[in-house]
């Protein structure tokens, strides 16, 4: 065990602080080390430079007018090595804990269960596999909705979707946060490690109600969860691969198989996830490529297809059929 895990698990579960709310995700004390760890070694370096410049200045003062300079070295080599590596081999650390934890961050587990977020003015719309929904949103001061629902102990993906401007999803419990983009998906995860409600924002400024947007995640039982989702299930047929699977025989099997067999266009079962050589180079196949694929096909044209040309579907389908579209062709690959 490296002293990064041990300092990470001396911070775990601490409660809510100066700087942060209580730690209700299992990434969440990973953050919190990296923080401080930044913090205190920039506090101690802040304090012994303010200090140093200080003592020099009183020390090595002109008190007489007309005094002259004592002879003194212009500079020292050994000085500006230490001042130079030190700092540099701290850069260095800080930057590897950053970046191993980001990496981390922005690959979620593949176990994770899904959840699509879509935001709009002024309130964020929660939908799951099994085609249940909740949303949440302030309305004359009062919270109104379900919000999120997740979990407990269980990797959870947040898909996000904007409807309409500039957005971003952030639990401060969770340590979470990802600006929501028109036109793309990004996504968040995390596992939750606490039971119990709390707040979820809207930290990018996205009109004159953006104080309102405002809902909540409760993090309940597995068993709890799973009643939630029954109870919550507005129609067992209209999940949302099955709502994309309709729309799919409707607008695209002319082109596309779904048995490996080939068409005008390539076949898409197990497709989701995997590498496709497209003229220029590759791309992953992920909710953006297919979005892409749908809206403008002639962005990420597949090696051996250069001369069927795709009609693009925008203004023939809307954002949620794009992501239903989506569930469906990920479900083959699953």
């Amino acid at each position: 065990m490296n002293m990064y895990t041990l300092l990470s698990m001396m911070l775990q579960h601490q409660k809510e602080d100066f700087f942060f709310p209580s730690q209700a995700s299992a990434n969440a004390a990973t953050v919190d080390f990296i923080f401080y760890f930044i913090f205190y070694v920039s506090l101690f370096a802040f304090i012994t430079i303010v200090m140093a410049t200080a003592i020099f200045a009183w020390r090595y003062r002109r008190s007489k007018v007309g005094m002259t300079p004592e002879d003194s070295p212009s500079h020292s080599t050994s000085i500006e090595i230490v001042w130079s590596v030190v700092p540099a081999i701290f850069m260095v650390v800080m930057f590897w804990y950053g970046f191993e934890d980001f990496t981390e961050r922005r690959t979620p587990p593949a176990d994770s269960y899904e959840i699509h977020a879509k935001a709009s003015q002024w309130q964020w719309k929660f939908e799951y596999s099994n085609g249940a929904s909740s949303f949440g949103y302030i309305n004359a001061g009062e919270y109104e909705g379900k919000g999120l629902v997740v979990p407990l102990g269980k990797n959870v993906r947040i898909r996000l979707e904007s409807a309409d401007v500039l957005h971003s999803f952030s639990i401060p419990n969770f340590r979470v946060k990802m600006d929501v983009v028109p036109g793309r998906y990004t996504d968040v995860w995390f596992n939750a490690i606490e039971m119990g409600d709390f707040p979820i924002f809207c930290t990018e400024y996205c009109g004159t109600r953006h104080s309102r947007m405002l809902s909540r995640v409760r993090v309940v039982s597995e068993d709890d969860f799973a009643v939630w989702l029954k109870e919550n299930q507005e129609d067992p047929n209209a999940s949302p691969a099955d709502k994309g699977k309709r729309l799919f025989s409707a607008n695209c099997t002319a082109c596309h198989a779904v048995d490996g067999s080939k068409k005008i266009g390539p076949a898409l079962n197990g497709k989701y996830g995997t590498v496709e050589n497209i003229v220029g180079g590759t791309v992953i196949v992920d909710d953006n490529y297919i979005r892409r694929s749908i809206l403008d096909p002639s962005a990420d044209i597949v090696i051996g297809y250069e001369n069927v040309p795709m009609t693009s579907f925008a203004g023939q389908l809307n954002d949620d059929e794009i992501s239903n579209i989506t569930a469906y062709l990920k479900s083959l690959t699953e």
